[in-house]
Parts: C-alpha cells; sequence; structure tokens
C-alpha cells in the first residue's frame, strides 16, 4: 500500500449516533453501509454504539447486513457484563470495548470481569496526573482513549496537554484510540456543530495528530511535537507514495504501519464524509 493508504487504512470508526451528528440508529446503520460499499471502505473502521442498544440495533438489522459490521460499543463501570456476553455469545459482531473510567482500581476490577477477546479502550484525562491511570491500563493489557474536542471550544485540550499525553502513551508503549473533534486533516478554524450560527474554535488535525505521534514514536522530542501539532500551513504537508512529509521530517509507509499497529489505533468520528472530502480536497486521496 501507499503512504496515504497505511495511514487511513481503518482509521475512522464510525459514532454517527453521537454529537454533533446525534443521528438516528437507522440513519447511521445506513450511512455505515454506503461506507463499507464506497470507493473509501478501506479507511471505515468500527461502528460506535452503546451497550444499552444493542438490542435495538439487533432488531434494525435486516437480511445478511450484520455481517458487514464490526461493532465498538460504549460501555459504563457499571455495565452489565453478563448481558454484554450474552449479546456477543448470539452473534453480534463485538470486538472493541471503550470506558470512560480513570481510576487505577476500578480499571482492575472492570478489566476482570469484561468477556474475553475484546479489543478494550479507557479513556483517559488529558492532564498530567494520569500516570497511574496509564500504568494501571498497561497491567490490565488495554488501550488508551483520548478525547480531542467536542462540540464547545473549552472541550479542545491545549496542544501542550496534547503533545504531553502522547509522550506518555509512547513512553509507556500504550497504543491508543481518539475520539472527538477530529474531523479535518489539519488543525484549523472549524464550525463545531452542524447548527447555523453554532460556535466555531480551533480543531485539532488527524495528520497533525499521525504525525506528532510518529514523531515520538521513533524517538523524536516533545517539543517538536508540539510544533507538528500546531502546523496549519497546508504547503508544509506533502504525501508521496512512501512517505508522509511534514517539513524536513518524512515518516516511511513502513513506519506509518508500524505506528498503526503499535500505537496510533483509530480515531472515532461522527463523520466518516468530511474527512474523506477534505483530503481529496488536498489531493492526498
Amino acid at each position: 500500500m501507499t503512504a496515504i493508504e497505511t495511514l487511513l487504512a481503518g482509521l475512522f470508526d464510525y459514532a454517527g449516533l453521537y454529537p454533533p451528528a446525534s443521528l438516528s440508529l437507522r440513519s447511521a446503520e445506513n450511512n455505515y453501509l454506503e461506507y463499507s460499499r464506497s470507493h473509501h471502505a478501506g479507511v471505515l473502521g468500527r461502528f460506535i454504539i452503546n451497550l444499552d442498544r444493542l438490542g435495538e440495533f439487533r432488531s434494525t438489522i435486516t437480511g445478511d447486513s450484520l455481517e458487514k459490521y464490526r461493532l465498538s460499543v460504549i460501555a459504563t463501570e457499571d455495565s452489565d457484563w453478563t448481558a454484554l456476553a450474552a449479546q456477543i455469545s448470539k452473534g453480534l459482531p463485538i470486538d472493541a470495548l471503550e470506558i470512560k473510567c480513570s481510576q487505577p482500581l476500578i480499571i482492575e476490577r472492570i478489566a476482570k470481569q469484561i468477556p474475553g477477546g475484546l479489543e478494550t479502550y479507557f479513556e483517559v484525562p488529558m492532564n498530567a496526573t494520569c500516570q497511574p491511570t496509564l500504568k494501571a491500563i498497561c497491567a490490565v493489557g488495554a488501550r488508551a482513549k483520548i478525547r480531542m474536542g467536542g462540540v464547545v471550544p473549552e472541550a479542545f485540550p491545549s496542544v501542550p496537554d496534547v503533545a504531553q499525553m502522547l509522550k506518555s502513551l509512547v513512553d509507556n508503549r500504550l497504543p491508543f484510540k481518539a475520539t472527538a473533534g477530529l474531523h479535518h486533516p489539519l488543525r484549523s478554524m472549524r464550525p463545531l456543530t452542524y447548527q447555523p450560527q453554532g460556535p466555531t474554535g480551533v480543531m485539532h488535525g488527524f495528520m497533525n495528530l499521525s504525525a506528532a505521534a510518529a514523531h515520538l514514536y521513533f524517538g523524536g522530542h516533545v517539543d517538536e511535537a508540539r510544533r507538528i501539532l500546531e502546523e496549519e500551513d497546508t504547503a508544509a504537508w506533502r504525501i508521496s507514495p512512501d512517505a508522509l512529509h511534514w517539513r524536513d521530517r518524512c515518516w516511511s509507509t513502513k513506519q506509518l504501519a508500524t505506528l498503526r499497529q503499535e500505537c496510533f489505533i483509530s480515531i472515532g468520528s461522527c463523520s466518516f464524509e468530511e474527512p474523506i472530502h477534505d483530503l481529496e480536497s488536498l489531493g492526498w486521496l
């Protein structure tokens, strides 16, 4: 595969049920199936849904369309893990679990209860005091989830905080996924919702995040990672068939494959079309 194909392979988990899209289940399902048949199906990852909506999900699936899905389930600290296991035993294609939890002892307790074989992500706060949480996640063989934005400007973490979190994840060799606010390749001022006259703010770019993670994973310094995260100039970026380039730095296709397999696993996004459209506009797809 080319560098961009390698970087984007299965990158976007579709979260159309969640803000700011907030689609109905039927609409989100239809979108996911359409994307899975599209020219850019290789970019599509899992379908994200709450644990308590799995029964509703099953009731709306018709024919053989269930085999088109891979599900990532949003749960809570107090979720009914027996119910989750029952859904898996009934054939729902669940292969990942996402839980917002930052307490090491609770992470340890949950890890003992969830069904085996699930790729599990614990959402952690974007601050410098989360080291015990990261250690706990490592200890139970799980992965981290970081939140990169929301529907109001204050939901977006600062560049220094993101860079330091990436450094902590890399230092712990802890794979992670990112969620929210990563609809666009490069850092830029954007509307934060789909409502007219809604709030605007500077959104982090998923190419910025990818490059910053790669820079740190392959031994770079956190100060340079901050500059990568801050980069808004499209002229500073270039995609060749065999590398991603940022100014005088580059990461080969082989390095990008390693990054995706061992470090930066996926992005949860309520939009699949916006990232694709922007990449096409830049001439990168």
